[in-house]
């Protein structure tokens, strides 16, 4: 065995303090101490010993110096022959041993050498740090050396000693032994341990195994069953009697804990400490059994948590003051028995504090509609915390679907919570109403609006609470809370709206995403035309990235119906420009896409030419006329084909609207119908292609539809040219009305030009005859038209059109009239004088000039009600008196303010200039509105005027006087302190500025009620300040940062623990070691005595790493032979060494460097090798 040492800080340490720890003697003075003599820090070697001395004895002061731990050890063992599990040497260093070694370096990180020796064993050497090599050997034993195995039995219950905390121990044993131990399960019967290794490491571990036992079997185990109900006598108030017990005796006493049912004390320890504990507690039991005596009292279960207290504190409590056991019925069982037992004169105190316990916490129910829960709880708990504040001991339970409030706690807290919520009830059910209706859930999300827009508008306008269900609910009822007036108003609103709703109709349109840019226009041009023309529709088109074709409208039903097909004919249009090239976009032309057939036809209605176009998924595309036909052999287009014969007129109807009717046939048959092209002579011929089932099936349904064509008929009727215009204006639209209402008959006006009267008529017999009745009846109505004039100032006809003239739109549809605006002059004279205060006057003050007149033509009566509606939509100014002062907060910042009522009311305010210092304010508008904004005014007028009165309040201010160097702590960190209670009692408070002649002045302001307690409160923080003290005390310097701490975090925790404040000297300061405490007396003496024991703590650290360092430091080698430390304290000696041969009195001289007899050599000494000076000679 042998070791490398290896110098490490400890292990210098330790080798230092042997040489300190020696004596010295003679005339050497304390200062000298501490500096070794020459002899000490160099001892001479030992001499020759005598035959007689071990001469391997250390000697001198070599004997006084403490070894140095190795890190890293050695360990030689030896394997032999009949124990190898490798016997082949044939090839040593190479084989299976060889192997093993490698792979066992890798694992532990130890170094091994194997030999081999003469006897054929085997010698190992395993190099490495303590833990690696103990592994490198248990597994080189396991995996070299062959087997034996032993059993050892102990008691079973000493295998878990041998097994020690989590299997640490018996890891050291293994490894201390190399072998491998296995202990039976705490399971199995058996007492038999199992050790397996090398017969040396199984007689250690034998050893060691029987040394735990050994020691165990000095121990004892006691069970001890006495009765459960004196089990709390033996443990006492919170287990002080047990712990006495235990601290006397040096036994451990377990009792089992009142939640379970045992009546075994468990009792371990040393013999003679067990009998001791055994005794002490079967005295304390049979004192109890013969003095006590027990009385039963039945209490409500409810209170009996109050009687056990939290963790059972109170059951110990009673314990305590007066040596009485309570013992509970268990919380599962029905039972209210409560039994007392102890001794006769204590019953009566501890059944009393029972009593009181029970009856010092009640619970109570209020009553309250469920609905009123939230209000009472308040906007983020703020009613209901302020109770629990006030009164903190009381618990208000809120129970939910239920019209109860719980209240538990002390009965005077609670009689006062309860007159509390019953006060808020009752003013809530004066000021508070709500009502339910029932909606379909589909309009929920159209209530709410965009971001909640409606849903919040109401909210505001009413002054409700709207609780709509959530969507997983699957609930129409909503729920309005609020103003009893204004929960009617809210009611009433959202019945309008969900019956709109209702009358509203949602149509997707599928339109080929690459078509969305052109119909939207640059920068929306052309989709705003769209709506313009339909201002009640709105057109949804998808977000680009959604990739999506669907467009959908939403509006009117009759009114999405016509924009739909308005969009469907605009998209007609642009498919056409886009597929056909501009030569033959002229004639009807057919085209062949792969698997499909697609059509345009020209129809000549009057004047207006209607395109109509039928678009597929193409995937290639060929132009076909009648040469190219016959290109496309048939046999590649499923073989079948059937021809069918229809005139050439009803091939439009086969083909239908936007190609529906064909597209129906081939998307339920799949079979190809091919239409002749104008130039063809057979232009009767259909031809479907496709397979022979579906060919047969599109057939017979092709026949049924020109068997209906076959009923049509075609016939006529005068209608006076003066009349055409009305019937094919607006792009047809009366046209594409009566083909909507009778069965798709077709009309033809003659062209413009052609001065000829006659229409024809095409369709079914009864909706041709319909129609031609229904024309009648329009052309009577244009023949009894009147005109109708109404005089309205110029200036008003834009509010009259209102928005992209949508007012006038509508009454143009409701009345069915024609309103005709004139021609704007600019140039026109004064105007008169606005209509103001709603009185209107047309006659009389107005003159009507031309540009004035709006004419109206219509039916006479429709004409009197759209005049009557025009007038109506003539503005009208109203004055509304304001105090001055207050114009500006109804103005707004940037006139957010005003711009909000004019939107929301659709009304013009006019504000007088601050200048002319008016009271009046003008609202312009119609009637309706301008009333509705006259009120929403004179609200916002009240709440102005109620914030003046309460900004009047809040302005109250007193003063305080305080020194300033209070300010700094009534501050606070960061203003901790002063935030909390500008908080706490909502007012402002101010500290007077680095100029101000009253440094001592603070001033708060607020409610004069919160300024006053406010006030008070600083005045006790104050005081409190007043009675702090600060003393000062010396730490040295070097440990200043050690209290301190990372960033402060060390003395912050001091500072919080101990409630004082601390301050250390600035760097620089004169006296670096002042640091002052400042506090409450009681606290800053504790403080001071902590840090005085930090000093002591970490100055030991601080002198023993600057000994350190100034035994490691190297003597400088400038002028002096001393050196400078860092901070300039003057300077250091170096290395010194006392009696040393250079420094002896007498003044002799150094030793000879040359002279054997002061450095003398070791062993023989060697002749030096004589070297030429051509190099050394070659032999």
């Amino acid at each position: 065995m042998s070791s490398v040492a290896v110098l490490t800080q400890e292990s210098f340490a330790e080798h230092r303090s042997g040489l300190k720890g020696e004596e010295i003697r003679g005339g050497v003075t304390e200062d000298e101490a501490y500096i070794p003599t020459y002899l000490e820090a160099f001892p001479p070697l030992p001499e020759k010993g005598t035959p007689g001395e071990k001469s391997g004895e250390p000697s001198g002061a070599w004997s006084r110096i403490r070894p140095i731990k190795a890190s890293v050890i050695t360990q030689v063992f030896h394997v032999p022959l009949e124990e190898r599990r490798y016997k082949d040497n044939s090839q040593f260093g190479e084989g299976e041993e060889a192997k093993v070694c490698l792979d066992i370096m890798q694992k532990t990180g130890a170094h091994i050498e194997l030999s081999l020796a003469k006897d054929q064993g085997l010698s190992i050497m395993v190099t490495g740090k303590l833990d690696s090599v103990m592994k490198a050997r248990k597994e080189i034993v396991a995996r070299l050396q062959t087997q034996a195995s032993a059993t050892v039995i102990i008691p079973k219950e000493h295998h878990r000693f041998v097994i020690g905390k989590n299997g640490e121990k018996l890891q050291e044993l293994e490894l201390k032994t190399a072998t491998k131990i296995a202990i039976p399960r705490p399971d199995d019967p058996s007492a038999n341990i199992r050790i397996t290794g090398t017969k040396e490491g199984i007689e250690k571990a034998r050893h060691e195994i029987l040394l735990i036992s050994a020691e165990q079997d000095k121990r004892a185990v006691e069970r001890l069953s006495l009765e459960k109900a004196f089990h709390p006598f033996i443990a006492g108030a919170y287990n002080r009697l047990v712990q006495e017990l235990s601290q006397e005796t040096g036994a451990r006493i377990s009792i089992p804990p009142p939640s379970l049912h045992k009546d075994e004390i468990v009792i371990t320890g040393e013999k003679e400490a067990v009998a001791m504990a055994i005794a002490r507690i079967r005295g304390i039991y049979e004192e109890k059994k013969r003095k006590t005596t027990t009385i039963s009292v039945e209490v409500k279960k409810s209170q009996h948590k109050y009687i056990i207290g939290p963790k059972g504190n109170t059951l110990q409590e009673i314990m305590e003051s007066t040596g009485v056991s309570v013992e509970m019925p268990q919380l599962d069982s029905p039972s209210e028995t409560i039994i007392l037992r102890g001794e006769p004169d204590k019953l009566g105190p501890a059944l009393t504090q029972v009593y009181a316990k029970a009856k010092s916490v009640m619970v109570v129910e209020v009553t309250a509609p469920a609905w009123l829960h939230r209000f009472i709880i308040g906007k983020k708990g703020q009613n209901i915390s302020r109770i629990t504040q006030q009164l903190p001991k009381v618990h208000i339970e809120f129970a939910d679907g239920e019209e109860r409030i719980s209240l538990e706690g002390p009965t005077e807290e609670v009689e006062q919570a309860r007159a509390q919520i019953q006060e808020m009830i009752k003013d809530l059910m004066c000021r508070m109403d709500y009502t339910e209706v029932t909606i379909d859930q589909r309009f929920h999300r159209h209530l709410i609006g965009k971001n909640g827009a409606n849903i919040n508008r109401i909210k505001e306008q009413y002054k409700v609470s709207v609780r709509i269900p959530q969507d997983t609910e699957r609930s129409g009822l909503v729920r309005i809370e609020g103003d009893p007036q204004g929960v009617q108003l809210a009611r009433r609103e959202l019945i309008e709206m969900a019956q709109r709703m209702e009358n509203e109709r949602t149509k997707d349109m599928i339109v080929d995403q690459k078509f969305h840019r052109t119909i939207i226009g640059q920068k929306g041009e052309k989709i705003k035309e769209v709506r313009d023309k339909f201002p009640e529709v709105i057109i949804n088109f998808p977000d680009p990235s959604q990739k999506s074709d669907i467009v959908q409208l939403r509006g009117p039903k009759n009114e999405v119906e016509k924009c739909a097909k308005f969009l469907q004919k605009m998209i007609a249009d642009l498919v056409c420009s886009t597929l056909l090239p501009p030569p033959l976009s002229s004639f009807p032309l057919q085209i062949f896409f792969r698997g499909m057939v697609v059509a345009w036809w020209e129809v000549a209605l009057g004047h207006i030419s209607l395109l109509l176009c039928i678009t597929m998924t193409i995937t290639s595309l060929s132009l076909f006329t009648k040469q190219h036909r016959g290109t496309v052999p048939i046999e590649n287009m499923n073989n079948f084909t059937a021809e069918l014969q229809a005139k050439p007129e009803y091939h439009k109807f086969l083909i239908g609207r936007g190609g529906a009717n064909i597209r129906r046939v081939r998307d339920r048959t799949g079979a190809r119908i091919i239409f002749p092209s104008p130039d063809e002579p057979e232009q009767e011929l259909i031809t479907i292609v496709g397979k022979e089932e579906a060919v047969r099936l599109a057939q017979r349904e092709l026949e049924i539809l020109v068997k209906n064509l076959d009923d049509v008929i075609e016939g006529s009727m005068v209608v006076d040219v003066r009349h055409h215009r009305h019937f094919v204006c607006r792009r047809g639209q009366v046209l594409r009305e009566l083909a909507e209402e009778y069965g798709g008959v077709a009309v033809s006006f003659p062209r413009t030009g052609a001065h000829s009267d006659r229409v024809t008529l095409k369709g079914a017999k009864d909706c041709v005859e319909a129609a031609k009745r229904r024309i009648q009846e329009i052309i009577e109505d244009l023949e009894t038209q009147v005109a109708v004039e109404v005089a309205i100032p110029q200036r008003h006809h834009r509010a009259v059109m209102g928005p992209k003239g949508s007012r006038i739109q509508q009454i143009t549809r409701d009345y069915e009239v024609q309103i005709k605006f004139p021609e704007r002059e600019e140039t026109a004279g004064s105007e008169a004088a606005p209509q103001e205060n709603g009185d209107a006057c047309l006659d009389g003050e107005f003159v009507p000039r031309k540009c004035d007149i709006i004419a109206i033509s219509g039916r006479a009566e429709k004409c009197e009600l759209a005049r009557t509606a025009l007038l109506a939509l003539v503005p009208i100014t109203v004055d509304v008196e304001v105090p001055y002062d207050l114009h500006r907060y109804i103005i707004g910042q940037k006139g957010s303010g005003i711009r909000k009522m004019m939107e929301g009311y659709e009304v013009n305010i006019w504000v007088p200039q601050p200048e002319q210092q008016s009271d009046v304010i003008k609202i312009t508008g119609q009637v309706t509105n301008v009333e509705r904004a006259r009120q929403g005014l004179l609200e916002r007028v009240k709440e102005l005027q109620a914030e003046q009165e309460d900004r009047a309040l809040r302005s109250f201010k007193v003063t305080l006087s305080v020194h300033p160097k209070y300010h700094p702590k009534i501050i606070g960190r960061k203003g901790a302190v002063i935030s909390q209670i500008r908080k706490d009692y909502d007012v402002n408070v101010q500290f007077p500025d680095k100029g101000d002649e009253q440094q001592d002045m603070i001033v708060i302001s607020g409610y004069e009620r919160n300024a006053e307690e406010a006030r008070a409160a600083i005045g006790q923080l104050v005081a409190e300040l007043q009675d702090m003290v600060s003393e000062d005390v010396l730490l040295d310097h070097r440990v200043h940062a050690r209290i301190i701490g990372a960033r402060g975090k060390a003395i912050r925790k001091l500072m919080e623990e101990f409630k004082v404040d601390i301050r250390f000297p600035q760097p620089g300061s004169d006296d670096p070691d002042r640091v002052s405490v400042s506090g409450l007396p009681e606290n800053v003496d504790n403080a001071i005595d902590h840090l005085l024991n930090l000093e002591e703590e970490y100055m030991l650290t601080v002198t023993e790493s600057e000994t350190m360092a100034a035994y490691m430091k190297p003597p400088s080698r400038s002028g002096g032979g001393g050196v400078t430390d860092e901070d300039g304290r003057g300077a250091t000696k170096g290395f010194v060494v006392r009696d040393a041969p250079w420094n002896v009195p007498d003044g002799s001289k150094a030793p000879d460097m040359s002279s054997a007899e002061d450095f003398p050599t070791f062993g023989t000494g060697v002749a030096p090798k004589q070297m030429s000076v051509w190099g050394p000679k070659k032999y």
